[in-house]
């Protein structure tokens, strides 16, 4: 298992076009990942989840991941929230 602390970089945070993006970049993996936020964990892969954190830019999270390719899922997800890389 991986967990890593993130700072949300989006310049409108976790809209639903991110949001959909982002669960794009998780889906591409085969390990578990999930957000969490404060006392609130969900499923990275799941649109309707991501979507009740309500994710602001300049937020920490964490991201966890578990699997075979945990650490590239990480680091996607990091470059991604972090705006890095853009799916659009």
């Amino acid at each position: 298992m991986i967990k890593k602390s993130i700072e949300i970089k989006l310049p409108h945070g976790l809209e639903a076009r991110p949001v959909a993006e982002l669960v794009q970049v998780a889906s591409k993996y085969d390990s578990t990942i999930h957000i969490e936020v404060q006392e609130r964990k969900v499923n990275a892969k799941s649109i309707m989840g991501m979507m009740t954190l309500n994710l602001k830019s300049g937020e920490m999270i964490d991201v966890i991941a578990e699997g075979s390719d945990e650490a590239a899922a990480v680091a996607d997800m990091a470059n991604y929230l972090e705006g890095a890389t853009s799916l659009a």
